[in-house]
């Protein structure tokens, strides 16, 4: 069999900073569901590990406005169109749905951001009316904490792990079809046709998201502080 001209070849897909967002989330939310069930002394985890999801979910927003390539929204906000040409199997080739993330993994990523931050927020403003309030339950109505609370403690964590094991079953799925979606996102190489183009991720990228990172700690613990004054 003769060699294939253009073989694949290692391009650099997932920066540095999206493959830490990704595992720290993966952990934190893992923390925060297993603590919350816990209760107790675990609360106290549970809050931490709440505004670390606050921290993180922030940062990605933001890195998804200036990080590398592949982890720009820009890269894989895909229409209804391409949506349905996927689950056809007809995609174009000028969609690259095989570099970052596809329609399907688009709308993962975006429900996930979503319902992070919604929970975030609910937990907050949240009042078990028995030992465990969010550090900004005050300046919000005894109804709307209440009902913050029903949220968070209902179907907001449970939409979360919905949401978690459909891409843990998507990852399956794609394994049993020969493509590995999770050693990527360790290394964050994928092997791709020659000329696909890569995610910067170099030192300057690697300092922004540094610095990223400790601006949004600070504006963390500014909103948490909150509650204090």
């Amino acid at each position: 069999m003769a060699p294939t001209a253009n073989p694949p070849r290692p391009v650099r897909v997932w920066d540095l900073p999206t493959r830490l967002f990704h595992w720290s989330l993966a952990a934190t939310i893992a923390v925060c569901f297993v603590s919350g069930k816990v209760g107790g002394n675990a609360m106290q985890w549970h809050f931490n590990s709440g505004y670390v999801a606050f921290g993180l979910v922030v940062f990605r927003l933001a890195w998804g406005l200036i990080g590398g390539r592949w982890s720009r929204f820009a890269s894989f906000i895909y229409g209804p169109g391409a949506l349905l040409r996927y689950l056809k199997g007809r995609s174009r080739p000028d969609e690259l749905i095989e570099v970052g993330h596809n329609p399907l993994g688009s709308f993962s990523v975006f429900a996930l951001l979503g319902i992070v931050s919604v929970q975030v927020a609910t937990g907050l403003v949240a009042d078990d009316e028995i030992a465990n309030t969010g550090p900004l339950w005050r300046f919000v109505s005894g109804e709307t904490a209440l009902d913050a609370t029903a949220w968070h403690k209902g179907p907001g964590q449970w939409i979360i792990i919905g949401l978690v094991s459909l891409h843990v079953a998507s990852i399956v799925f794609h394994r049993l079809k020969g493509h590995n979606l999770v050693l990527p996102m360790f290394t964050g190489d994928k092997p791709l046709p020659p000329g696909t183009p890569a995610s910067a991720d170099g030192l300057q990228q690697r300092l922004m998201a540094l610095v990223l990172g400790a601006v949004v700690a600070a504006l963390v613990n500014w909103v948490v502080s909150l509650g204090q004054l």
